[in-house]
């Protein structure tokens, strides 16, 4: 319980220095602070989690704001930024929910191949670009351009958080059958929160003066942070049975304080309220209509892979993670199967994640060079070692089940460098992409960038979790018939006193061959080109034919 507190009292003090320390550097650096915004979508996930539409927002708040000087004068709205807080913590729950939590819930019940199709349900905050123009350009004018969306929006996701809760433990019960209808529920409930982002960041930036426009940084990294947080890190903890029994009861339960149904039926009440408050009490100040239309934006996308140097760029960005995104999509569910209690995974995300914050403030300073892409390329190489160690410390789990402090202490540290270098890579790539972007279209490129950056880390999973399966070789030595591939599968043959016979583990076939064909990509063509597209002058990355968009 000591150690636990901990590391809460550890968690704690670093959001208030961290956040302390952002606050600061906002207010000094405000001219700045796209790279700041660009840095707080980092924080919310590893998943890569999600920075597709704030660039486009930035453009079109400059253009839509009203330049009242005594507007300017004012402190900041501090009710607009509880308000900003609240929207990104509702948004960091269902996200916190399907990319963090319910992969963990549903590795004992069904196979890898299974889990693949699950994270499907993650691609629509990847895509947002297909559709972000057109929230921007559709809405009615008596609503508010933000609130003609965001209302429908939020009703949505609370009605569909409370359809899943009546439904999810029947979900999670009978998941081998109804997995696929599982999937689409939550792809549905994902589209809906990436919806809400597009909506969010684009009301963020008029909520505020644009001399205090940094403050809608530091609203999206503590809300969306937040709600994270506590739908993967804190909702996986205290739904452990194990966990709540050794940290919180004297007297043992099979269940944990949370239920997952509980829990979204509780939240999808707090979508709903929240909506009514904001239907009938929140203003919201008249921007102008963005001009050129839609069309104009897709325009903009389709001149901007005219350009020669730009297609190479998405394409590195579309292999790049192709090293190192099979360790970080199995490397804990392969744990978990082996062995590790979810009560010590909880503790080790726990541990973990103030370095995040930590990592993140300080990164932003390392990229600040007149090379931004060179930490890119060393954090690279840092991410295919780690990669290599977790293949390492699977193997070397130990075959009883039981392991000690120190074998524990790898796998944290393991945890610690793997995001440490994912935060130097993506705060690298996030200032080459301000660098690069005409300002003229600044916008649309910027989530033009940031959503194929997106998308390389997102459609390898599919296939990787697919694989582990396909390579997979193993049955009951009682029951042929029973491959063993889940865990469910392996308490089967156990219960007919037998063991699970494995003869090739497809986690080992798939983790080397992305490392292995990840490091020749990287020295034989993505370090090249890379290094090359960083030595283009500015002038090159131009489009400069189009309008300027309120976009």
């Amino acid at each position: 319980m000591g150690f636990l507190m901990r590391n809460i009292r550890l968690l704690a003090w670093t959001l208030q220095e961290v956040g302390r320390d952002v606050l600061s550097m906002c207010k000094k650096r405000h001219q700045h602070d796209s790279v700041e915004l660009t840095l707080s979508r980092r924080c919310v996930g590893k998943g890569q989690r999600a920075s597709a539409s704030l660039g486009s927002k930035k453009t079109e708040s400059f253009d839509e704001m009203s330049k009242n000087t005594d507007s300017e004068k004012q402190a900041p709205n501090s009710l607009s930024i509880v308000l900003l807080i609240f929207l990104y913590l509702l948004q960091g729950i269902p996200l916190g929910l399907v990319m963090g939590s319910l992969p963990y819930l549903l590795q004992p019940h069904i196979s890898f191949t299974s889990l693949g199709f699950f994270s499907l349900t993650s691609y629509p905050y990847s895509l947002k670009l297909l559709w972000s123009p057109i929230v921007d350009a559709v809405y009615n004018e008596k609503w508010g351009r933000r609130k003609s969306w965001i209302v429908p929006v939020q009703t949505s996701i609370g009605l569909c958080l409370l359809w899943i809760s009546y439904n999810i433990q029947k979900w999670l019960e009978e998941a081998t059958t109804l997995f696929k209808e599982m999937t689409v529920a939550f792809f549905i409930l994902v589209f809906l929160c990436a919806t809400q982002d597009i909506v969010v960041d684009g009301w963020a930036l008029t909520l505020l003066s644009e001399k205090n426009l940094a403050y809608a940084s530091t609203a999206q990294s503590i809300g969306l942070n937040t709600g994270y947080f506590m739908s993967f890190t804190v909702f996986l903890a205290f739904n452990s049975s194990e966990f709540v029994n050794k940290y919180f009861r004297s007297v043992k339960k099979d269940i944990g304080l949370i239920t997952l149904s509980g829990y979204m039926w509780f939240w999808g009440w707090v979508f709903l309220i929240s909506t009514v408050f904001i239907a009938f009490f929140q203003n919201e100040t008249k921007g102008k209509r963005p001009s050129g239309g839609i069309k104009n934006v897709y325009l903009i996308i389709c001149n901007i892979m005219k350009l020669r140097h730009a297609r190479l760029f998405i394409f590195v960005h579309l292999i790049a993670k192709i090293g190192f995104t099979a360790s970080d999509a199995t490397l804990n569910l392969k744990l978990l199967e082996k062995g590790l209690k979810k009560e010590d995974l909880s503790v080790a995300i726990l541990i973990n994640f103030p370095f995040e914050f930590i990592f993140g403030y300080y990164a932003v300073r390392w990229s600040s060079v007149s090379q931004p892409l060179l930490p890119w390329i060393y954090a690279h190489i840092g991410r295919l070692i780690s990669a290599f160690i977790g293949i390492f410390i699977v193997y070397m789990f130990p075959s009883d089940g039981k392991i000690d402090s120190g074998y524990f202490y790898i796998i944290i540290l393991q945890n610690i460098f793997s995001g440490f270098m994912n935060t130097i890579q993506f705060i690298s790539i996030s200032a080459f992409h301000t660098r690069i972007a005409d300002p003229v279209i600044g916008g649309t490129y910027m989530t033009l960038l940031n959503t194929v950056s997106n998308l390389g880390g997102t459609w390898p999973r599919y296939f990787i979790l697919e694989g582990m399966d396909f390579f997979t070789k193993s049955y009951c030595s009682r029951n042929t018939a029973n491959l063993c591939k889940t865990h469910d599968d392996i308490s089967a043959c156990k219960k007919l006193d037998g063991h699970c016979i494995k003869n090739i583990d497809g986690y080992y076939v798939v983790n080397i061959f992305s490392v292995f064909i990840g490091t020749l990509l990287f020295f034989l063509f993505i370090k090249p080109s890379i290094e090359k597209l960083q030595r283009l002058p500015l002038k090159a990355w131009k489009v400069g034919m189009l309008n300027k968009l309120y976009i």
